[in-house]
């Protein structure tokens, strides 16, 4: 059983990691954290997180281990590389990758857990850096039940909306599906304040009209309006998402499923991309309709 003495280790504090570790200091656990760069975890630091040098250390100290990073490279490297989570991981520690990753990773990673008597998760997030700071994520998780139940305290600090949807991948493929909608409702928003403005509206008063209504989504009502102030900060990043998509699609193929609204987004923000947009949010698909208002 878990306690507020439990020792979490919280690999990866960028744009989400920071605020979802700042909020289980908040909550009185003991949080160390380990980043590629120290300077990222500087708030932290600051707020009573302890630093550690290498991952090899982290883990051998901690009875939780949350990790959220970039790419799935980036995940094979953390728990399955040289001095990685599961080499050195104590017996019985609870290990949650949040990462978006690929679901034949998460499963590789649960075989690999389960074989040292280790207890493993993949739990994905959607929100953004809104949910990440309100503490309101979607966490979608695979694994197994006893597991779940042990650290959802500690899921419930991070989120709002915690569902184990199956055995270990089941939580990246229902983040894939997450993923898929997002994509194509992108477009729409997009085209949305494009037409609106090409009308004479203001865009901002149809905002007010239709997020109440049938088309009303999360991208509508929080990235919409940062598309009209000019707000490319990223609560997401456009590179990330390209991630994301590309996982997707190759999961989509590999079921035998067609996805062309997902591959359309996909060719947009990969264009996005190349016009130097890499590190924006992803609210900034709006540039490439504004250049035809």
């Amino acid at each position: 059983m878990l306690t507020q003495n439990t020792k979490i280790g919280f690999i990866g504090t960028g744009v989400m990691g920071k605020s979802m570790a700042l909020n289980l200091l908040k909550a009185g656990y003991s949080v160390h954290v380990f980043n590629r760069t120290k300077e990222k975890a500087q708030e932290l630091l600051n707020n009573g997180a302890v630093w550690k040098d290498s991952i090899k250390e982290l883990s051998q100290e901690a009875n939780v281990i949350i990790s959220i990073v970039g790419y799935p490279k980036d995940v094979e490297e953390v728990y399955l590389g040289s001095g990685g989570i599961i080499e050195n991981a104590k017996k019985g520690a609870y290990l949650i990758d949040m990462t978006t990753s690929k679901p034949s990773l998460a499963m590789q990673i649960f075989k690999k857990a389960k074989e040292k008597g280790l207890y493993s998760l993949d739990a994905p997030v959607s929100g953004g850096d809104i949910g990440a700071k309100n503490g309101t994520l979607a966490i979608m998780v695979g694994g197994e039940q006893e597991a779940f139940d042990t650290v959802f305290p500690i899921f419930e600090v991070m989120g709002s909306n915690i569902i184990l949807q199956g055995k270990a991948g089941a939580g990246q493929h229902t983040k894939l599906s997450n993923q898929i909608a997002i994509a194509s409702n992108m477009i729409g928003v997009c085209e949305a304040i494009a037409y609106a403005k090409k009308a004479g509206l203001d865009p901002v008063r149809v905002l007010d009209s239709i997020t109440t209504g049938a088309a009303g989504s999360f991208s509508l009502s929080k990235l919409a309006p940062r598309m009209i102030e000019g707000d490319f900060a990223p609560g997401f990043y456009v590179k990330h998402f390209i991630k994301d998509m590309t996982i997707a699609i190759e999961s989509a193929k590999e079921l035998g499923l067609s996805t062309p609204g997902l591959e359309l987004s996909l060719k947009l923000y990969q264009e996005l991309a190349e016009k130097g947009e890499a590190d924006s949010g992803t609210q900034a698909l709006i540039k490439l309709f504004a250049a035809t208002l």
